[in-house]
Order: structure tokens, then sequence, then C-alpha cells
């Protein structure tokens, strides 16, 4: 072809870039060669496939997120471990999830964003097919909760922000719906299937089908993923000029604790974190985690209950996506106020809806909290970008550690209600007028305001 498409990568400098003769000289670019595949007649722009390996990558990762409540009542039949017990293993794993993701996101910028997620997953690997041998419920907390939250919170939600700041500076909202939806994808795709071979091959099957999916995603990662636009000689998606890669980041540990320093001396940090508690208490605490064995507690088959979790996979694509492109265009504070007020209003009405079968409201409420899921992920991450500039990937990994603290008390004292009451309906209606206070809190943060350009 001998017009460059419009995905090529610039060269630098307005006019002809060559002459006719046999030795045209030196062409200036800016910065290393292009990658082969940036070349003319590229219509798509690098940054999209990055993200399209990025989207794989948590959709594999993502398998070992629809296991935990598919684990009770299979654990609590052969080991006689109560609801409490087996939800404080998903407890620590929830926890560790939130609080190790501030510093990943510095440990990408020491190490680079390849190199952290292949480690990450070859731990969730072993973390989950070491469960395969336990007897003990210590056992259980350190694979389960420790080796996988740690693995887990290595490639969280920071590893989405990580990519929408580096490789675009256009449809960053956008890129991190579609990567906040690629986790939804996962349980979309994994939790059938794990469901089928817990009941029919028992829950060892599913924790090695967890442990070998997260391995077979390290290749694909190690040799697709790139760091940094500049890796390829390309720009980030929306930008008008080259980027050079900025040079490794020491002390990883060092600026994850001072970034939240200096964000807690902020309001805006407070409300954030305390809404996004809420958050992860009312998805990954509540539902992902207690959903099945509450559904089953009415009767409901356990393959049931998990197509209805699967269900819910399929609506938070769509809700998160749209809210990545809502998040471009609309008040990211307004956008997390009304989704935490719809979040609210369809857990109270969720007690009345269970039953042995599965009746018209009760998928009218899969689809209605399923749009909602995680669509509050875009917005809060472009209010961290927002107040926070530079340090934004990191203080949203403080953010998402309160929501995983959230989800962490309400998967450990949502088992420990249901042993003490003998059922849940306690727990959705407060986590109902939670979301409640969620919606206020977001309302209350103020707008940062645009610095006006003030003559030389």
């Amino acid at each position: 072809m001998s017009t460059p498409g419009p995905g090529s990568v610039p060269i630098s400098g307005p006019g002809p870039v060559s002459t006719p003769g046999p030795d045209p000289g030196p062409v200036s670019t800016p910065g290393p060669d292009p990658d082969p595949g940036l070349r003319a007649g590229r219509r798509v722009h690098r940054a999209w496939l990055v993200v399209a390996v990025a989207f794989v990558t948590i959709i594999g990762a993502a398998a070992f997120r629809s296991l935990p409540g598919l684990l009770f009542d299979p654990l609590e039949e052969e080991f006689g471990w109560s609801r409490g017990t087996i939800g404080l293993a998903v407890s620590v794993n929830l926890a560790l999830y939130g609080l190790t993701a501030p510093f990943a996101a510095a440990l990408m910028d020491r190490f680079g964003v390849r190199r952290v997620v292949a480690t990450s997953l070859t731990v969730i690997a072993v973390g989950s097919g070491a469960t395969v041998w336990m007897t003990e419920p210590w056992q259980l907390v350190l694979g389960w909760g420790l080796l996988v939250g740690l693995g887990a919170g290595s490639m969280a939600l920071a590893f989405a922000a990580t990519i929408a700041n580096r490789w675009f500076t256009a449809r960053r909202g956008l890129v991190t719906g579609l990567l906040t939806a690629a986790a939804a994808s996962g349980q979309l795709i994994f939790l059938p299937l794990l469901s089928w071979i817990v009941a029919n091959h028992a829950w060892r099957a599913a924790a090695v089908t967890v442990s070998l999916t997260a391995l077979a995603v390290v290749p694909f990662v190690w040799l697709l993923l790139r760091d940094h636009p500049a890796d390829v000689g390309a720009t980030p998606y929306g930008a008008t000029e080259f980027v050079p890669k900025p040079p490794p980041v020491r002390g990883a540990a060092r600026r994850a604790v001072s970034a939240l320093f200096a964000a807690a001396r902020t309001g805006p940090f407070w409300l954030l974190a305390g809404s996004f508690a809420i958050c992860g208490a009312s998805t990954n605490g509540l539902i992902q985690t207690h959903f099945i064995p509450a559904a089953h507690d009415h009767g409901m088959p356990i393959t049931a209950a998990a197509g209805l979790l699967a269900l819910i996979g399929i609506f938070d694509v769509i809700g998160t996506v749209a809210s990545g492109w809502f998040t471009d265009r609309y008040e990211s504070r307004r956008l997390l106020a009304v989704y935490y007020a719809l979040r609210g209003i369809s857990l109270l009405f969720l007690p009345m809806l269970l039953a042995p079968s599965v009746q018209p409201p009760m998928l009218f409420f899969i689809v209605f909290y399923g749009l909602d899921w995680v669509a509050t992920v875009p917005p809060t991450i472009a209010l961290c970008r927002e107040h926070y500039g530079e340090d934004s990937a990191i203080v949203f990994g403080w953010v998402l550690a309160s929501h995983q603290v959230g989800a962490a008390l309400v998967a450990f004292l949502g088992g420990a209600a249901r042993d003490v009451f003998g059922s849940y309906d306690v727990v959705w209606y407060a986590s109902g007028a939670l979301c409640a206070a969620a919606a206020l809190m977001v309302l209350m943060i103020r707008r940062k305001p645009v610095p006006s350009a003030r003559p030389a």
C-alpha cells in the first residue's frame, strides 16, 4: 500500500518524509523503530491491541473469582467447616486483593506491567492448586486467602487504570469500562463451567481448572503485552506528540505509602474510599460470595444459582462499558450517586425474590443489578485522575483497597450472620441502606477547579 492508514505511527515534521534518489538520507522518527505491525496500512492503533491482550488476561484471571461462592456447601459437607470459617478465607482473599493493589501499581512502574502480571498469574495458579491437598481451615486461608489474594491483587483494577493512563489520552473512560467488564466476562465464561465441575466432579477439579487457566494465560501475556507505547515507537491513542517512556521508578513501597499520605490529607480521598468500601461490600463481599449459598438455602439448585450469577456478568459487561462511555461525557459524581442509589433499591427487594425456582421478578433483579455491578469503576477512576494526576493509579489502588476491605468484612460477617440468624435477610437490608449512604457521600465530593489561563 502506498498510503499509510490512520493507525500508522506519525513521523515527525510536516511535509514530505522522503526524496527521490537512491539515498534519501535519514528520516527522523520520534522514538525507536516502529513495530512492523504498526507500519503503513494498519488501521487499528496498537493501543487497542494492548487493550485486547489485557482484556483476555483479566478474563483468564477472573476464573478464580468465580469459585468462592461455589465452595461453601462442598467444604461444609466434606470437612464440617462453618460458613463463618469458610468466609474467613474468602475475607482474607478479598482484603489482600485490595491491599496489594496500590503496591502493584507502583511495582508496574518499577518492573513493568508484563513482569508483574505474569508473576501474579503464576502465584494465583500455585495458591489455587495447593488447596487440592488441604485438610485444615488454615490451609484454605493460606492457599486461597493469602496466595490467591496476593496474586489477584497484583493485577487488580490498578492494572486497568495503568493501561488506560499509559496507552490512551482519549477514550480513557471507555477503555477502563472495557477492562473492568473483562472480569465480568471471565465470570460469565467460568462460573457455569465451574458449577458444573463442582456438581459432577467435586470441588478439587474446579480448583485445578482455575490453576491451569491462570497458567495458560502467562505465555500470552509475556509474548504480546507491552509496558508503554514508546516500547513499540507508538504514541498514546489520541496524543499528537510522541511520549517518551519514563525511567523505572524505584522505591515502589515508599512511593505507594507517600501517595497514600498525600491523598489522605484531602477530603475527596476519604469520600471515594468510603463509598468504594460500600461498593465492595455490596458486590464482591455480598452477592459474589453469598448469593449462591443464599439461593441454595431457599431450595434453588447450585447450578441454577450459578447461572443467575453468570447472567449478572452478561449485563455487567453492558453496564460497565456503557458507564465508561457516560464517564467520558457526564459528571462522574452524579453518575456514581445514581449507580449507588439504584443498587441499594435493588438489594432491598432481593429477600422477597429468592425461591426454589427462578421466577420473572428474580430475572428482573438480575438484569437491573447486573447493569450496576461494577459500573462504579470508570467514574471512580476518573475522579482519582481529576484530583490526583500522575499518582492517580496508585491512589486508585488505595481506594480499591478500601473496596476490598469492605468486601472482606461482609464476606465474613455475612457468613457469621447466616450462622446466627439462619438467613441472610438482615445482610441484604443493611447493604441496601449502606448503598444509600454511598450515594450521599459521592455527592459531597467537590469538583476540582480548572485553573484559568493567565497572560504571561
